[in-house]
């Protein structure tokens, strides 16, 4: 499968980490790689071709023409700093293949090691009972016990036991197998909004992210973007606890109008 990688670039900074990315619950993941290669100005240096992972299964119409068969988008982005001492590499997988994944997450990791990466990054979603309106806090996951208490100076939850779904998990795994560093930060979703995307999720494993990086970022438009979020779920919520309330509910017992004349 390496000839199905195509690399512009191969940038050496002294020291380069790599955030890998794909669809999940609540975006978590794609809003916070978007994000870091918007505000980063991070430049495109390669693309896996994705003949060899998908098949398109339909086609677009646009204004009654149809439009030709489109495959997804898995793309490399990077960013260095200015002192050209620290590098960070963004690979964005518009969408996991349904069985080609371990195939596709080894070419990532291909890349990783020829660009040398130090420490591989992923993010999920924990999905839990938090309301939405409550602070998000961030779970972590590492491939090696040092790496663990790294996760623990920055607050975040260490649960223990869990399982973390699709290849947004499978790489640290795989990066284990390789013996590469690797750490997995999931943001908290509420259990209810699992099909919204969730950018309150998205800024709080920012702001870990950057921590551990040691990248300066503005995570402004992020926060707007998680106050407009938040406000739609509240009407939502307030939308289905009265229809809730109409169709559920039924009066305990109902007054003739006698009665009602009685106690008055």
């Amino acid at each position: 499968m390496k000839e199905a990688i195509k690399l512009y670039d191969e940038p050496r900074p002294k020291n380069c980490c790599m955030l890998a990315s794909w669809p999940g619950i609540g975006d978590v993941s794609m809003t916070a790689a978007r994000y870091l290669v918007e505000k980063l100005d991070a430049v495109e240096i390669g693309e896996i071709d994705p003949v060899s992972f998908f098949e398109p299964v339909g086609i677009a119409v646009k204004d009654n023409v149809v439009e030709s068969p489109r495959f997804p988008e898995s793309k490399f982005y990077y960013w260095q700093s200015d002192d050209a001492e620290q590098g960070l590499v963004i690979f964005i997988g518009e969408q996991q293949p349904v069985f080609k994944g371990y195939e596709l997450v080894n070419c990532v990791l291909d890349v990783a090691q020829k660009l040398q990466v130090t420490r591989i990054y992923s993010c999920a979603a924990a999905v839990t009972r938090v309301h939405h309106s409550e602070e998000m806090k961030v779970w972590g996951v590492a491939t090696a016990p040092d790496l663990v208490d790294e996760l623990s100076e920055q607050n975040v939850i260490l649960r223990g036991n869990l399982r973390i779904a699709g290849l947004n998990g499978l790489i640290l795994g795989m990066a284990r197998e390789r013996q590469m560093q690797g750490v997995c930060l999931l943001g908290e979703v509420p259990a209810y909004a699992t099909q919204i995307a969730n950018p309150r999720a998205s800024l709080t494993v920012l702001g870990i992210m950057t921590r551990m990086l040691g990248v300066t970022l503005d995570l402004a438009d992020l926060g707007l973007r998680a106050e407009r979020v938040d406000q739609e779920m509240d009407r939502i919520a307030k939308r289905v606890t009265a229809e809730f309330i109409d169709q559920f509910t039924e009066p305990i017992w109902e007054q003739d109008e006698d009665e009602d004349e009685e106690m008055e």
